[in-house]
């Protein structure tokens, strides 16, 4: 799949580091560092824009040594891009830490995965068919 993309920041275009992966690295673009106090978020932009086909979706997620090693994360985890958003890409980052964090210009601050969707067409009724589950919820099945 080819997707569009303008690139306004200095860093290459985000890329799958191996074969297997789903995700692509996202880059802070900053004209100066930026740092998280403890509890703080921020918007962090990229430089990058995009047009996605419809029927698609990026969403955004955390890179997971990021989250370990240093508790940072995507708040609204994933971010949801849609594919009539032409805006600049920018991931809302959150520090859950106790230690202040900086980000630097080029830092890889969240992954990126393009995704098909399904629009849905909701069919009203006044019941459901009946499952084994039922309505259970919320630690139905046990810890």
């Amino acid at each position: 799949m080819k997707i569009r993309v303008i690139n306004r920041s200095t860093h290459p275009l985000p890329a799958y580091e191996t074969e297997g992966s789903a995700g692509m690295d996202l880059r802070a673009f900053l004209e100066e560092k930026i740092t998280l106090k403890p509890l703080e978020r921020k918007i962090i932009p990229t430089g990058l824009f995009m047009e996605l086909p419809l029927g698609y979706e990026a969403q955004i997620r955390p890179r997971s040594g990021l989250a370990f090693k240093s508790g940072i994360t995507v708040l609204n985890s994933p971010g949801t891009i849609d594919a009539d958003y032409r805006g600049e890409i920018k991931v809302l980052l959150i520090n859950l830490s106790d230690e202040d964090f900086t980000v630097n210009d080029g830092d890889r601050i969240a992954q990126m995965i393009i995704s098909r969707h399904e629009t849905a067409v909701w069919e009203e009724s006044v019941e459901l068919s009946d499952t084994v589950r039922g309505a259970g919820g919320y630690g139905h099945t046990g810890l």
